[in-house]
């Protein structure tokens, strides 16, 4: 199959100019948004995109704040504006809205990586209503990571306790040349200002199994996994608690998986393939249910 790649720009309400990418082919039976994690940008994600399209489905990502090669050119790596993570979450939905314009009758699935995935825990209370079905890699329950990195827990401190740790990266994944080529990226590897940080725990009662309750469809599928050696989930530690409170906020398909072994980026890991034949197989079962 041909798969054919290309960008453009979307103008949010407060004249952010925002980066997308778009992989697609000959069929298109569902939308899958992409939502990337912090430090990264989505074309790091071509590999996904492309399964993705050969599977049937036309993939969109987008750039968030203070990410990709437009902030970078405008000297912005790290920032999130004015807007701080409110803003990201609402471009995410910028991006769904137009995609659900181009492709119009077609379900929408969000996949978010990471900070894509706590973005798009809040997305699912504010914006929900615009998917079929939605992912969490790499994710966490947003409280439990805040209290930890406030009491100074660092994800350099966990990669540390790996065995035959040869860069500050080996917590990303078990495969030398993702870590490798992660590091040899310009795009890739800086920190979120502090402002942006604390932006995106700015609004943790949203994410309470009461207040999700009042905002989440109970028919909503969701899937989350993580590795069992994912330091941003302390080991999947942080990870079951999410899991159960969207359980307890009345979602009825709630499916999960711990890969054993993996670290964070599970869709960069050795079993990759494996990876992602467990996540086409859910967008399979949801789409066909649409």
């Amino acid at each position: 199959m041909q798969i054919t790649e290309t960008h453009f720009e979307l103008s949010a309400n407060d004249g952010v100019a925002v980066e997308v990418h778009r992989w697609q082919g000959s069929t298109q039976r569902a939308i899958v948004q992409l939502a990337h994690g912090m430090g990264e940008h989505s074309l790091r994600y071509r590999h996904l995109a492309e399964s993705l399209v050969r599977a049937g489905y036309v993939v969109y990502s987008n750039e968030h704040r203070g990410h990709g090669q437009g902030a970078s050119a405008r000297g912005e790596l790290g920032e999130f504006g004015p807007r701080g993570f409110a803003g990201l979450v609402d471009d995410m939905a910028l991006l769904s809205r137009h995609v659900r314009g181009v492709h119009p009758g077609l379900p929408l699935i969000l996949i978010g990586h990471s900070m894509g995935s706590f973005a798009t825990q809040y997305y699912l209370v504010r914006h929900g209503e615009l998917l079929s079905g939605a992912v969490m890699s790499g994710t966490s329950a947003l409280d439990l990571l805040g209290a930890a990195l406030q009491s100074g827990f660092k994800l350099e401190d966990m990669n540390a306790a790996l065995p035959d740790v040869r860069t500050p990266f080996d917590w990303l994944s078990r495969d030398p040349a993702q870590v490798d080529a992660y590091i040899a990226d310009p795009l890739c590897g800086f920190t979120v200002s502090a402002e942006g940080m604390g932006s995106m725990f700015a609004n943790l009662a949203d994410l309470a199994p009461d207040a999700m309750r009042k905002h989440l469809r109970p028919d909503l599928p969701l899937y989350l996994f993580v590795g069992d050696e994912d330091p941003v989930s302390n080991k999947a530690e942080w990870f079951h608690p999410l899991v159960r409170r969207y359980r307890e906020a009345g979602l009825r398909d709630v499916s999960c998986h711990v890969f054993g072994g993996a670290r964070h980026e599970t869709l960069n890991e050795i079993n990759r393939d494996e990876v992602e034949a467990v996540l086409l197989a859910w967008i399979a079962r949801v789409v066909a249910a649409k």
